[in-house]
């Protein structure tokens, strides 16, 4: 199953809010309701997303389902 792109437009612009006020030496950042249900909504995507990755991983891992490449070297006497 082919996970889509995650949206993570939300994240990047807290991010820069955040830059910015930092820039500014401001005290706080503040956030409409909307913008912060948009943080959280990707965030919690994003979450699922790497936590479903690292089960993945862990499982195919613990199966011994990782490919072994055999790679044979004879030395360059056949150019």
């Amino acid at each position: 199953m082919q996970n889509e792109p995650l949206n993570t437009v939300a994240i990047q612009q807290f991010i820069q809010q955040v830059k910015a006020a930092d820039n500014s030496h401001a005290k706080e950042v503040k956030l409409d309701l909307l913008t912060a249900k948009n943080l959280a909504y990707a965030l919690g995507i994003v979450m699922t997303r790497l936590n479903g990755d690292l089960e993945k991983l862990l499982t195919s891992q613990a199966r011994g389902d990782n490919e072994v490449i055999e790679v044979k070297l004879d030395g360059g006497n056949n150019w």
